[in-house]
């Protein structure tokens, strides 16, 4: 394995604004490709092309002649763009009908907004999403690929270019935006500052989540997958025409050679965090690799549930104002069993995105019924989560000996566009399957428990 990290400075402010030095994560690409590059021996000369997967929405300014930030990349999970929104909420219907994306500080528009808004008085600048800032660090190019451009709320999914009315909504110039690329075009060539001996291509790139996606090989309509990080993401591929409905959001998987897919997306914030909340702040467990285990061992009569929307819930119920709540205990209700209603919240959450998805696809006559949910990440190692997750879907789960989806996808659009990879190499991917094992009966009582929590910390719920 030539896997290499380099954590970069969460500068977070008392406000709970997050942002990041773009020079760093500069930095840490040229010295993780080094240590990579160590890690596995291989011969600098051999290689022929490269990938990168980032993490989508976070967004910066720079000046587009010395190549200087003008601001810290703003994080994508990072509030400070809310203000720009709440002046905006009346456009947000037709932000949404255009882009696919509900209006909110969550993607990159209000962010590079905020940006403009508090820096002064720039010309000739250059905005984007952190693949663009890589790009042109390492190319000189300026360019994104269509993935990582359906996520910044300016791109017009219809017409298939920046939105000059949207752009202008925020303030901002489409001139300062990059020019979009199929996901497997060539960006431009790179030695990593000297690294390699001669310069290679660029030849994929895609934002972290629809990386996953197609390094799962998720390639056709109704292909899905669920990506288990700090949050989570739960994608579909819809094809080749885009699906749009009211509860999750709809974005561009990819451009490969001139054709795109679309894809259908739910996003949750805390999936992964909630056991680092059991480890870290409410020290029930030591590690998160305990999670499983101490699950397992619960009483299963035990009526406990956790609801984890401790910053509110995001798809599909869109509750910012939410919060959480551990409930349903009794007098047997223990460490065990509030594990394992962390747990199933997880699972839960993933099967509210799951179901919302398959009812308004539907509706809209578009069949969208799954027959395997593919996932990855960190938790899609325990066991007990993944079984679960496969029951109270009633769908079979495909656990890839793989766990780092992201970069595997950039890698295969990379080397499939460079003839490195024949067409049927996610075919070898080595997989794990999990398939549903609970009952009916139990499941529908299950489920309806969790739908009564959701209802009583939104006021809402779906039915």
């Amino acid at each position: 394995m030539g896997r290499a990290d380099r954590p970069h400075r969460q500068k977070i402010a008392s406000n709970g604004w997050v942002a990041h030095d773009p020079m760093e994560i500069y930095r840490n690409t040229l010295a993780a490709a080094a240590e990579s590059i160590k890690k596995t021996g291989v011969d600098p000369g051999a290689i022929i092309g490269v990938g990168i997967s980032n993490q989508r929405e976070t967004a910066l300014v720079w000046d587009r002649a010395s190549g200087v930030p003008v601001y810290d990349a703003v994080v994508w999970h990072c509030p400070r763009g809310a203000e720009i929104c709440g002046r905006l909420s009346a456009q947000g219907e037709a932000v949404r009908a255009r882009t696919g994306l509900r209006l909110s500080p969550y993607f990159s528009a209000a962010k590079i907004a905020w940006i403009l808004e508090h820096t002064g008085d720039h010309k000739n600048l250059c905005a984007g999403t952190i693949d663009a800032w890589l790009v042109y660090k390492l190319t000189g190019n300026f360019k994104t690929d269509w993935s990582n451009a359906s996520r910044t709320q300016l791109l017009n999914l219809l017409d298939l270019a920046w939105d000059g009315e949207i752009c202008g909504l925020f303030g901002i110039d489409p001139g300062i935006l990059p020019e979009i690329c199929d996901s497997n075009a060539h960006f431009g060539e790179t030695d990593f500052e000297g690294l390699l001996p001669r310069a290679v291509p660029i030849r994929g790139v895609l934002g972290d989540s629809h990386g996953a996606l197609f390094g799962q090989g998720c390639l056709d309509r109704g292909m899905a997958k669920a990506t288990y990080g700090t949050g989570s993401s739960v994608m579909v591929n819809t094809g080749d025409k885009p699906v749009f409905c009211d509860s999750v959001v709809t974005s561009l998987a990819w451009g490969r050679d001139g054709k795109l897919n679309y894809v259908l997306e739910g996003n949750i914030n805390y999936t992964g965090a909630v056991i680092k909340w059991l480890v870290e702040d409410v020290g029930l467990l030591s590690s998160s690799r305990e999670a499983g285990k101490i699950a397992a061992s619960a009483n299963p009569d035990d009526t406990a549930y956790l609801v984890p929307a401790f910053s509110g819930l995001g798809a599909p119920h869109w509750a910012p104002e939410a919060r959480a709540c551990l409930g349903g205990m009794t007098r047997s209700t223990g460490r065990a069993e509030i594990v394992r209603a962390a747990e199933e919240s997880i699972a839960f959450q993933i099967a509210d995105v799951v179901r919302a998805m398959e009812e308004e696809s539907s509706r809209r006559g578009f069949d969208l019924s799954l027959t395997e949910l593919r996932v990855d990440g960190g938790p899609a190692g325990d066991p007990f989560l993944m079984q679960f997750q496969s029951d109270i879907l009633n769908l079979p789960l495909s656990v890839p000996e793989r766990e780092e989806l992201s970069a595997a996808g950039a890698a295969y659009m990379a080397g499939l566009s460079l003839g490195l990879y024949p067409s049927s190499v996610f075919s070898r991917i080595k997989r794990t399957r999990y398939d549903p094992a609970m009952d009916e009966e139990d499941r529908t009582r299950r489920y309806r428990r969790w739908q009564e929590a959701v209802r009583m910390v939104t006021g809402r719920g779906r039915p």
